[in-house]
């Protein structure tokens, strides 16, 4: 017995080390050591055993946002605005320029009216109803319009550097330090809308001072995130391969650098609804035949103290819309910021 030891322990010791080979033991499934040193249980793999797929950013920030409530109340409010300006039938039958001047200024609740009527006798709920279209029509032609021009800007100056993002630089802080809504009232006491311009015009024309004085803010912000995606590894990689120019922009850096665009631009596109009211409140506005709630809070001021309702209206009409668009910005906002989670 002690010989065959010894035996044993010389042909060990003969053994060369780099050839000596250990098995690991398998352990069981339920065996696995974590890090405290308990044993645990591997997650079930879905889909058969295989892997989970991973999710992009905009799946993951779609995942947030159905799980907040304000979320939902906020499309809820906007869906319904929408439908007021696409299809005002579905809301009113009643003609909004159709006036009787003896009922001026009645309250809530004559002659079928809910909201009353105007100092010109005609139906408020008309004309709240049928004002959606003029301010969400602004709103969201503007919002296209400072997207399209702040963000090809933007690009062209955060990829290409040098001297051309120096000059659009300029630029962009000369017209960033005028004030949308001073820039607005100048433009349009200058060249005012005349009493026969066509519905088209006149919404064309204030959707075109607005986006004069609107889209620095988003060049700043497509610049910075386009400086920030061009340094990572597969914009690198893709020059390396011989890639245009153009195919880089359009195939990497657009795709991963709109976000941040998306979510300013809903929540500017409450602040250009808000300055259309404000530009059509002073008078210098949308006009007949155009309908705005800016215009009816500014004639009902007269009457304030005999139908307070007239400017009540309007501005509760302007006020949900505005507050939902800006609401719906931030969530999506957060949604989009892996720091607020």
């Amino acid at each position: 017995m002690i010989s065959s030891t010894v035996c044993w322990t010389q042909g060990l010791a003969m053994t060369d080390p780099k050839t000596l080979k250990v098995e690991p033991t398998p352990l069981h499934p339920q065996e696995i050591p974590t890090a405290s040193g308990e044993s645990s249980t591997p997650q079930q793999l879905t889909d058969g055993g295989a892997a989970a797929p991973g999710r992009s950013l905009t799946q993951d920030a779609w995942r947030q946002l159905r799980r907040r409530p304000l979320f939902w109340m906020a499309a809820s409010v906007i869906l319904i605005f929408l439908l007021m300006a696409i299809a005002p039938q579905l809301f009113t039958r009643v003609d909004p320029t159709y006036g009787q001047l003896a009922r001026s200024n009645n309250p809530p609740g004559d002659q079928g009216a809910i909201f009353g009527f105007d100092r010109l006798g005609r139906d408020t709920f008309a004309r709240c109803v049928y004002g959606a279209r003029a301010s969400l029509m602004v709103g969201l032609l503007t919002t296209i319009a400072t997207s399209v021009v702040g963000g090809t800007l933007g690009m062209i100056a955060g990829f290409y550097g040098g001297w051309l993002d120096s000059l659009l630089s300029r630029l962009t802080d000369m017209v960033f330090a005028i004030p949308m809504l001073l820039g607005g009232i100048l433009f349009m006491t200058t060249w005012p809308s005349r009493p026969g311009d066509s519905y088209l015009l006149i919404v064309v024309k204030v959707v075109f001072v607005l986006m004069i004085f609107g889209w620095p803010a988003i060049t700043r912000l497509m610049r910075s995130s386009v400086i920030q995606v061009k340094q990572n590894e597969y914009v690198l990689a893709a020059k390396a391969l011989g890639a245009s120019p153009w195919r880089i922009i359009i195939r990497h850096i657009l795709p991963n650098s709109l976000a941040p665009v998306i979510v300013v631009a809903t929540i500017n596109l409450g602040a250009y609804i808000a300055a259309e009211a404000t530009l059509s409140f002073l008078g210098i506005g949308l006009r007949e035949p155009a309908i705005s709630w800016g215009s009816a809070i500014n004639e009902s001021l007269d009457y304030i103290y005999q139908a307070p309702y007239g400017l009540l209206f309007p501005s509760l009409f302007l006020s949900l819309c505005v507050l939902a668009f800006m609401t719906l910005g931030d969530v999506v906002r957060d949604a989009f910021d892996p720091k607020q989670r």
